[in-house]
């Protein structure tokens, strides 16, 4: 997360709005030390911890025919 005082914003907007951009970091803007206002992407970067967290730790792979073909089910098509 980035902070950054109104005044700072204002001389250099651009830079933070691009910077917020390509990192994908929410940009918390400040007055007299209080956030007041917080500007982020319309579409966050989100890392693979941070889409999974909710189901680390609760899913088995350990069912050994995982990778087993499934043709019996939908039959042979060919």
């Amino acid at each position: 997360m980035i902070t950054v005082s109104k005044g700072v914003l204002k001389a250099k907007m651009l830079e933070y709005f691009r910077r917020v951009e390509e990192t994908g970091e929410e940009l918390i803007v400040t007055s007299h030390r209080k956030p007041v206002l917080r500007i982020e992407p319309i579409n966050k970067k989100k890392s693979v911890k941070d889409l999974f967290e909710d189901v680390q730790g609760h899913l088995d792979c350990s069912d050994t025919d995982l990778l087993k073909p499934e043709t019996e089910e939908w039959g042979d098509s060919a």
